[in-house]
C-alpha cells in the first residue's frame, strides 16, 4: 500500500483559510502578512497561528462559516484523490489550516480522504475567542506521518508528501518521495520533484507507480 500526505492552504487549495478568516473581520491585510513570514520560514508556525488567531477574536460564528465556504480546492484536486483513493492509496491531509474549512471544499466537489489532521478555532456563545486548539500547532507534520504510517501500516519508503511551505519542510523531509508544489524558495532544495499544476503532479504520481 502507498500513503499521499498533501498540505492543503496553498497545496490542494489556492485559498489561505486564514486570509479568508480575516477578510470577514477586516484584518486580511495583517493575517496575510504574517502568513508570508510564516511560510518563508521567518517565524515559527505555532508563533504565526496563535498571532493570527489571536486577530478574530470576537468574530461572529455566521462569519466565519461564511469564511470556510469559501475555501475551494484546485482545479483538478478533486479528481486526484479520487484516483489514488480508487486505487487503493490512503490518502491524508495535513494541514495547520482549520478542519472546517477542508471539510466544506471536499465536501463542495463531493470528494473525501481517508484521513485529516488539522486545527481547530474555538467557539463560544457563538463567537470566536481568538484561541486555537488541534494536532498542528506545536506539534509537526513529520510527527503526524509517522503516526499515520504506522497506523496504517505503510513503510516510509512507500510515503509521498506533497507541500509549499515552511512547516511542510518535516513532512517532505521525512516521506520516501518529496514533492513541492510552487513550494518557497527555502522549501524546494528539499523536494525532488517540483511542481505547479494538478495535472503535472499527477503524471508525477504514474511515474513513480503511485497511480
Amino acid at each position: 500500500m502507498k500513503l499521499v500526505a498533501f498540505d492543503f492552504d496553498g497545496t490542494l487549495s489556492e485559498s489561505e483559510m486564514t486570509v479568508l478568516l480575516g477578510e470577514q473581520y477586516d484584518v486580511a491585510g495583517d493575517i496575510a502578512d504574517i502568513t508570508e513570514r510564516a511560510m518563508n520560514g521567518e517565524l515559527s508556525y505555532a508563533e504565526s497561528l496563535y498571532e493570527r488567531a489571536a486577530m478574530l477574536d470576537g468574530m461572529p460564528e455566521e462569519k466565519a462559516i461564511a469564511a470556510f465556504d469559501q475555501v475551494t480546492l484546485r482545479p483538478g484536486a478533486a479528481n486526484l484523490i479520487q484516483e489514488l483513493r480508487d486505487v487503493g492509496v490512503h490518502v491524508a491531509i495535513l494541514t495547520g489550516g482549520f478542519e472546517r474549512g477542508v471539510a466544506a471544499a471536499l465536501e463542495r466537489e463531493g470528494v473525501a480522504v481517508d484521513d485529516i489532521v488539522a486545527n481547530r478555532l474555538l467557539l463560544a456563545d457563538g463567537e470566536l475567542t481568538g484561541e486555537v486548539e488541534g494536532p498542528l500547532i506545536e506539534g509537526t507534520k513529520d510527527d503526524a506521518l509517522d503516526a499515520l504510517l504506522e497506523r496504517v501500516g505503510v513503510e516510509r519508503r512507500d510515503s509521498v508528501a506533497v507541500g509549499d511551505g515552511a512547516n511542510d519542510l518535516p513532512m517532505l523531509q521525512r516521506a520516501g518521495t518529496a514533492i513541492g508544489f510552487v513550494p518557497k524558495p527555502n522549501v524546494r532544495p528539499h523536494c525532488q520533484v517540483v511542481v505547479a499544476r494538478m495535472d503535472r503532479l499527477q503524471r508525477v504520481l504514474e511515474e513513480d507507480g503511485v497511480l
